[in-house]
């Protein structure tokens, strides 16, 4: 029989933007995480019992409303911390309720129990994750990344065959393309990820297809 993974998740997409929310756990403690709850809490919540799982904390990429809109609401009613993003994108968490009125998606702005940078921890249950700050799409956006597990969570930074937009405010492309491949591309071709939408891939993947960020496509740049 073999021996259960340290780390299990979960993939729910919420709002209308089909944001992808991660369940996340400790299977030794059965302690868990959101990341990036943008909406539609009923259904995190009732993922959380399904998995039986203890949520104790919520930890944040960035923050834009799809992604953290809910999350103060969510904080308040289970009683647990958030953690992230960068504070650079402190100014996008603070008009969390004008672009929620935008997009008609509850939106409400929140103050994180701990800003996160580069280098930093955060922990769920046993786990240990390694915080990257990535900027490009935000300033401020932070990826996730559980080395044992050779697993990221990389929010809009990069999709299968995509890559995050930089037209937002505080955006930058070259900025993007840097956080892409100084930052995740060292983590190893074999590391899956979950991005903020759509199915997920792998480094290696993106590294051969991506049209964006391919070795092939960057070197024609160069």
């Amino acid at each position: 029989m073999t021996a259960q993974p340290p780390l299990q998740a979960a993939i729910i997409p919420v709002t209308a933007f089909q944001q992808n929310c991660t369940l996340l756990w400790c299977t030794r403690t059965m302690k868990g995480a959101f990341v990036d709850p943008g909406g539609d809490l009923e259904k995190l919540k009732a993922a959380a019992a399904q998995h039986g799982v203890t949520i104790e904390k919520i930890l944040i990429t960035h923050g834009h409303i799809d992604h953290c809109g809910s999350a103060g609401i969510l904080a308040e009613e289970l009683g647990v911390p958030i953690e992230g993003p960068h504070e650079a994108d402190r100014f996008w968490i603070a008009r969390l309720a004008d672009d929620g009125r935008g997009y008609g998606i509850p939106g409400r702005p929140f103050e994180p129990d701990r800003w996160l940078q580069d280098g930093d921890r955060v922990t769920v249950g046993e786990l240990v994750l390694d915080v990257i700050h990535c900027p490009g799409h935000t300033p401020g956006h932070v990826v996730f990344h559980h080395p044992e597990s050779r697993l990221a969570l990389v929010g809009d930074v990069l999709f299968q065959g995509s890559i995050g937009r930089t037209d937002f405010p505080m955006g930058n492309h070259d900025d993007l393309i840097a956080s892409i491949t100084r930052k995740l591309w060292p983590l190893g071709g074999e590391t899956a990820f979950v991005p903020g939408h759509g199915p997920m891939s792998s480094f290696a993947q993106e590294r051969k297809t991506n049209p964006f960020v391919a070795d092939q496509a960057l070197g024609a740049q160069a």
